[in-house]
């Protein structure tokens, strides 16, 4: 509960969404025992709200959960610690305004493109169904990154390589950290999710493909694919039956 008011600083659909996101992390196939996160944002109270530390899928509750403020990083409801990943999603919501979600996994092919620092690249229509381009690798954290506000800097080469740009951060929504792993993002904590299980899938494909020696896509059916979802004449699904 809030010190202040009494009541929790996150409405009830907020703290059920995000749990429910994150216990889709085991049955995407996106987890390794604890490995992984998701928070969601709530920007008028000005908190997010995030799976705490080193607790196990198959225990979490919402109850669970710990809320956060955007601005300094404080915990202000909650008895467990946060995600040690916290500073990141912290850092990411801070810069980008459009993000209301925030997904972290250590997934086995996304992962792999991040230990080899290189980016997801587009290979074919899947990807571009979701992603308007490659899904790229950051730059190395410095050591003195690393040593000083490590998870926050985690969040600043994402930030970084974006070039603090939401619109990019829209077309893009995920980002390798070199030697780590996949973060992404969406509008809300569900499309975060389903953003990570995307680039997931995508990875497996591309190593696949780039195994059996891979051809340039035409850019006009890459982007013929990515308008009919995301452009101004979208026409793909139906918006009353489309999750957020």
């Amino acid at each position: 509960m809030s010190a202040r008011t009494g009541r929790s600083a996150v409405s009830a659909h907020l703290r059920q969404e995000v749990l429910d996101a994150n216990l889709r992390i085991p049955l995407a196939g996106l987890a390794t025992l604890t490995w992984g996160n998701v928070s969601g944002v709530d920007r008028e109270s000005g908190v997010f709200v995030i799976k705490p530390s080193g607790v196990a899928y198959s225990d979490l509750a919402a109850e669970h959960l710990v809320v956060v403020a955007l601005d300094d990083g404080r915990v202000v409801e909650g008895e467990l610690r946060p995600s040690t990943d916290t500073e990141t999603h912290r850092s990411l919501y801070l810069a980008f305004e459009s993000i209301g979600g925030i997904t972290h996994t250590h997934s086995t092919h996304a992962v792999a493109f991040a230990q080899a620092r290189r980016s997801i690249p587009v290979l074919g229509t899947t990807h571009a169904d979701t992603f308007n381009g490659p899904i790229p690798v950051t730059a190395d954290l410095t050591s003195e990154q690393c040593v000083r506000d490590y998870e926050y800097n985690t969040g600043q080469v994402i930030v970084d390589l974006l070039q603090g740009d939401d619109a990019r951060a829209g077309e893009v929504p995920a980002a390798l950290v070199s030697h780590h792993g996949p973060f992404t993002w969406g509008a809300s904590a569900t499309a975060s999710l389903e953003h990570a299980i995307i680039c997931e899938a995508v990875a497996e494909m591309a190593l696949h493909t780039l195994a059996l020696g891979s051809t340039v896509p035409p850019e006009h059916l890459l982007e013929r694919h990515y308008t009919r979802k995301h452009g101004p004449g979208a026409y793909y699904g139906n918006p009353a039956r489309t999750r957020p």
